[in-house]
């Protein structure tokens, strides 16, 4: 801020200067920012322990990182801690008194004044580069004037996802499990229609059923959706998914919206089934048959082939046109749910050979078990698909999902390791970067070829409209050839130069000698010829410019390369050596990939595992009722193997392994359609010149399996060991 406009400033009302600058500390975090103690209440931050600083050695802390009393050595002396604040998350604060923050920081960045807007603006024209915020516009002057309404839309965007999954997976089970029930009435429903009720009052009273149902569960979910949504609400802010000031407000409509929701979901669940209960005829009720012998019907092939044949057209078209589209999280979200329907509706044909093909070892084993289980599976094929499609949608979520977001991660780091030709990559802490001083000594080492290069941005419009940004690094040219393997599409790393711009397919303009307008990150705008151009890949493939066209930006990062014939300890210790002044971490390449790529981001993980909770949560449910209603339905056939001779835990062991078995079946289609989806994404990333390996994630896929099973194996023993308190020959007597 120019001295004369702070003066003529100061003549129309109060003025408080902001000097930020870098501070490093001792034993504190890497982000330090001091200001002047007078600044603390525009933030607000509030004392919470000791005073404000009166000494120049006396200083305040946000972040809890050091106690009142504490003394700490910096790099502007040693200083006396006596206070601290509570931090707001968007910096680690240093408050100075207003003289010592002075001296240590000349320069005035931003500046309050309590006068007149007019006034000010009349005060600070014809200064260059001098903005006036007033209104809601003051937020520009924060640190981080966006980061609320980042978090704001990845909540959302989480909570849309986790909202889009909850209705699948209900209308899924629900539909699932109204098919199994009336498959199960069938005779129930043959006997009404002996007795003469017609085709439309048999599915009018099963749509009543589900219309009675879905009221009461409906109604329970928002009671309960009451006592647990502000639980969720803290649960966002403390994982740091939502702002800090995020609660759950006084509004109704959101209650309104659940309740009709789950009524339709519960409708629309049962239409199919409703239909197919019309259809049954009256000689239903004399069939005794234990066999599906029609567990598919015409309509059912017919959807299941074509949402196949969707899945696969879209995959292929996405290949052709835009490979890149499977690499979004709105598309490898969305895109399972198609092909999970699909083989969920193909899984009566599916079930029967692959539950042959599972229990064929054990049906081979000494013993009637391992045959009593094969059989039982494959002819009871509806009860097979009932109890598996659960298991299928947590399995092909979670394998698609987190599968996905680990295959991408992965791919990103293989695109960075293979780009990277620098031995090792010596990083800055904190935001100030290195000074001059720290760059020549890594330039003196011995042995060793630099490149020194700076975090930008540049801005294109694209359209006329659309102000993009994107991610810029700013290196010398030689340095650059020396330590980087671009994957270019077309032009040369040694073109570039201050005139010009390394830029990526995906950009409108990218054809080398093109000119594009761009504004760089200080807002300078200019125009630069396009040097060469990269391969979009993974997309992270940013821009390169030279240090001129990214003034101010602080050197954060010094990729270094071995010269022929330099031993690599030794240069490693003394890049160890020249940075040790200024705290900057001296790292091999691989272990810079792994620190820069370590796994999935957190928030997308955290929004991932809250998505397959709550079809894990579903799925229990589906499987425990499905198997209760299996179960009860099986007691004569229990009773029958008790009066062949099997003994209580005989039954009871033949019970749990089919349950078990069935829930493998239901794994593996899973398993299957996770496969496809990511295999359709690794060949997305082929296409862009990405070869990675398919990351499966295996370890959920089997927890999530275990957590299945047990559910199943205990909704299924549970019931007949109940069963089996009675004596053999009363159920096997009972007339219904």
């Amino acid at each position: 801020m120019p001295a004369d406009t702070v003066a003529k400033l100061r003549g129309l009302g109060t003025v408080v200067e902001d000097r930020s600058f870098a501070v490093r500390a001792e034993g504190g975090p890497a982000d330090l920012v001091g200001h002047p103690w007078s600044t603390a209440a525009f933030a607000p931050y509030r004392l919470d322990a000791g005073r404000a600083p009166e000494a120049a050695d006396e200083v305040v802390l946000s972040g809890g990182w050091a106690r009142p009393g504490t003394q700490v050595r910096t790099d502007g002396g040693t200083v006396r801690v006596v206070g601290t604040v509570r931090g707001l998350g968007f910096e680690n604060a240093v408050f100075y008194t207003d003289a010592r923050a002075a001296r240590l920081s000349p320069r005035t960045v931003q500046l309050v004044v309590d006068a007149d807007a007019a006034a000010v603006r009349e005060a600070v024209r014809g200064s260059e580069g001098v903005q006036v915020l007033t209104g809601d516009a003051r937020r520009y002057a924060d640190a981080d004037p966006d980061r609320d309404s980042e978090a704001l839309t990845a909540m959302n965007s989480m909570f849309g996802t986790a909202g889009g999954v909850t209705a699948f997976v209900s209308v899924f089970v629900v539909a699932s499990t109204f098919a199994f029930a009336v498959a199960q009435r069938r005779r129930e429903f043959g006997l009404l229609r002996t007795a003469g009720a017609t085709p439309g009052q048999i599915r009018r009273m099963v749509v009543r059923e589900a219309l009675a149902i879905g009221v009461l569960a409906s109604a329970a979910g928002c009671l309960l959706g009451s006592c647990g949504a502000p639980k969720l609400a803290e649960w966002a802010v403390d994982e740091s998914l939502a702002p800090r000031w995020f609660t759950i407000g006084d509004y109704t409509w959101p209650y309104h919206m659940a309740f009709w929701t789950g009524l339709i979901v519960a409708l629309c669940g049962v239409l199919a089934a409703s239909w197919r209960t019309g259809r049954t005829g009256p000689t239903e009720a004399l069939r005794e048959a234990s066999v599906d012998t029609r567990a598919m019907t015409r309509g059912r092939r017919l959807c299941g082939a074509a949402l196949l044949i969707t899945a696969a057209v879209t995959l292929t078209l996405a290949l052709v046109t835009n490979p890149g589209d499977l690499l979004q999280r709105k598309t490898y979200v969305s895109r399972p749910m198609l092909l999970i329907t699909a083989v969920a509706l193909l899984a009566p044909v599916l079930v029967r050979p692959l539950a042959r093909l599972i229990a064929w070892l054990p049906a081979h084993l000494p013993g009637a078990g391992g045959m009593l289980v094969r059989e039982n599976a494959a002819a009871g094929v509806r009860r097979t698909a009932a109890v598996a499609a659960p298991v299928l949608v947590t399995v092909a979520l979670a394998g698609s999902l987190l599968g996905a977001t680990a295959t991408l991660g992965e791919a990103k780091a293989t695109e960075v390791r293979q780009q990277t030709a620098a031995d090792f990559v010596v990083t800055a802490k904190g935001d100030a970067g290195f000074d001059e001083a720290t760059l020549q000594r890594l330039r003196a080492v011995s042995g060793a070829e630099v490149s020194a290069s700076s975090s930008s941005a540049v801005y294109v419009l694209e359209d006329g409209v659309a102000l993009l940004r994107s991610d810029a690094r700013a290196v010398e040219p030689e340095g650059l050839a020396a330590t980087a393997r671009l994957p270019l599409a077309s032009g040369k790393v040694s073109d570039l130069d201050d005139g010009s711009i390394i830029v990526n397919e995906e950009w409108e303009k990218h054809t080398v000698g093109e000119r594009v307008n761009v504004w760089l990150g200080d807002g300078t705008r200019t125009s630069l010829r396009i040097a060469a151009v990269m391969t979009i890949g993974t997309g992270d493939n940013g821009v390169y410019v030279t240090p001129r066209n990214a003034p101010s930006a602080p050197v954060d990062r010094v990729d270094v390369r071995l010269a022929d014939g330099a031993d690599a300890d030794t240069v490693a210790a003394a890049l160890r050596q020249a940075v040790r002044a200024s705290g900057g971490e001296v790292l091999t390449r691989d272990a810079w990939v792994r620190a820069t790529f370590p796994e999935t981001d957190r928030t997308t993980r955290t929004g991932f595992l809250l998505v397959l909770g709550i079809a894990l949560l579903y799925t229990g449910i589906s499987l425990a009722n499905t198997m209760v209603m299996a179960t009860s339905d099986r007691v004569r056939e229990l009773a029958v193997l008790r009066l062949a001779g099997a003994t209580r835990w005989q039954v009871l062991r033949l019970v749990g392994a089919e349950a078990l078995m069935v829930v493998v079946v239901g794994g593996l289609l899973g398993a299957l359609v996770a496969g496809v989806n990511l295999a359709g994404m690794w060949s997305a990333l082929g296409l862009l010149s990405v070869r990675t390996s398919i990351e499966m994630p295996w370890a959920t896929l089997a927890s999530a399996t275990g957590a299945c099973a047990v559910v199943a194996v205990i909704s299924a023993v549970a019931p007949a060991g109940l069963s089996l308190r009675h004596r053999a020959v009363e159920p096997a007597g009972a007339r219904e």
